[in-house]
């Protein structure tokens, strides 16, 4: 295997490199396929490649398709063959005319994404487990595809400072990146938040969110892994279960309400969060919690309150409310979002679906030689839900800046030890900055490969497991 000290997207190296800031990696060069560009105001095809070939990356190839009519999809990767059939089967009876894809332009292994950026697509769909995200945004904007992006972007601090390294230079070569936060490409939450921020609901003092649902992708017992499978082919395909893959449920799903709420903050980030979590239905083998709640706090002393579950027979709902001081907002409740207060109002005429909004953007524009780039709000939202779950694991206070985290302990800070007469104070412990800028984290191993002996970070315990 390769030494990962070298590897071409080693995010270790990366973050070494810039000491957690934004520079971006010296592989990112000037664009070596520009295609598209030439298509501008023409009725030239354009070329679509799939990377994930999954229900969320197959979906994505049907929106794209459904966006302009004279697109084709040409090239496919993923780790499995079988995904790629299946995909294939599943958007041939859909688009009988439109499913171009060669025996040889179907690429599989986990360095399959390399092989079809190297073809002549002029766009390309990411949609693979985001733990592998970064790498495969960054190899994209450098082969100068223009890019639909599913969320989250990262899973863990070294990914977001390589894949927000890829968003700058996407800016810089005016490549179009649309993100897969789908609810900002909603005709109605548009309109919502377009009269919060214009100050229907008066100035927000506080933000419920919740995303409660049942299990997403159950992770199976471990007697049916297959006989000689290795560590790393077991967990890519039971992703979900798997923080260095998924991110965990908080960050792969529940990030749309967080996202969500960081829209309502418009765009900034939080200055600090605390968090609860664990996994109460058991899983063998999987390390990812199955219940979050978190509270983040903003400038001027907002509290957003944050709770999600994915667990069998619990009530699922998931909802937001905006409260301010002439009234609030509430989406979830009903078809349309509606404000309650002074100014009353209810979203009442009907919207494009979601998530073919958002390639249909992403297609426009790319007829009309404009350029989308989602980048900066997709990134902060995977940061953020990154922020919440880590003050879940750890059990600690988070600050989203060193000039914002806890004090270092000071000396009349005291606790009282021992029982009556032989309680005496002693120093408190000293309180360690724990900022998210700072953070190092690196949760996915560089080069693996299928056969490859792999454990992953165990099951986190708040108030043990530490924060990197």
């Amino acid at each position: 295997m390769p030494d990962p000290a070298v590897t071409l997207f080693s995010r270790r190296r990366f973050l070494n490199a810039s000491g957690g800031t934004l520079l971006a990696p010296a592989i990112i060069t000037a664009a070596t396929s520009l295609r598209a560009q030439q298509k501008v105001d023409s009725n030239e095809t354009l070329r679509v490649g799939l990377i994930g070939c999954g229900g969320r990356g197959t979906g994505a190839a049907a929106q794209a398709l459904t966006a302009d009519y004279n697109t084709k999809l040409v090239a496919v990767a993923d780790a499995f063959d079988t995904q790629i059939e299946s995909s294939i089967k599943n958007l041939s009876t859909q688009f009988p005319d439109r499913i171009d894809v060669k025996p040889e332009m179907r690429f599989t292994g986990l360095d399959a994404f390399k092989k079809l950026l190297a073809t002549d697509v002029d766009v390309v769909l990411l949609a693979t487990p985001p733990g592998f995200r970064p790498q495969h945004l960054t190899a994209a904007v450098e082969s100068g595809k223009h890019i639909f992006c599913e969320k989250p972007m990262a899973v863990d601090a070294a990914g977001y400072h390589v894949a927000m390294a890829a968003v700058r230079k996407a800016q810089e070569k005016k490549i179009n990146l649309v993100a897969g936060f789908c609810w900002r490409y909603s005709a109605s939450r548009i309109e919502a938040y377009k009269r919060v921020h214009g100050g229907d609901i008066g100035e927000i003092r506080d933000i419920y969110a919740s995303y409660h649902t049942g299990p997403v992708k159950p992770m199976p017992e471990a007697s049916s892994r297959p006989a000689g499978m290795g560590d790393a082919e077991w967990q890519i395909r039971n992703w979900y279960n798997f923080s260095w893959l998924s991110g965990d449920s908080i960050v792969e799903q529940a990030v749309h309400s967080i996202d969500k709420v960081v829209w309502a903050m418009r765009d900034t980030p939080p200055i600090s969060c605390i968090a609860s979590g664990g996994r109460q239905i058991s899983a063998e083998g999987g390390n990812i919690f199955d219940h979050f709640n978190v509270t983040y706090e903003w400038d001027g002393g907002v509290l957003c309150h944050f709770g999600s579950r994915q667990q069998r027979g619990t009530h699922s709902e998931v909802i937001d409310v905006v409260s301010g001081t002439k009234g609030r907002l509430v989406l979830g409740k009903g078809q349309y979002p509606y404000i309650e207060g002074e100014k009353r109002w209810r979203h009442r005429e009907g919207e494009r679906q979601m998530h073919q909004a958002e390639h249909d953007a992403l297609f426009a524009a790319i007829r009309k030689g404009e350029v989308i780039n989602n980048g900066d709000r997709m990134m902060l939202s995977s940061l953020v839900a990154v922020m919440g779950r880590e003050a879940a694991y750890t059990g600690q206070k988070l600050a989203w800046k060193d000039d914002s985290a806890p004090a270092a302990g000071r000396d009349e800070d005291f606790v009282v030890s021992g029982k009556d007469k032989d309680a005496k104070k002693e120093k408190a412990p000293e309180r360690v900055a724990l900022a998210m800028m700072s953070s190092q984290q690196d949760l996915a191993p560089d080069n693996l490969q299928f056969g490859d002996k792999f454990e992953p970070s165990p099951m986190p315990q708040p108030g043990v497991t530490k924060f990197a």
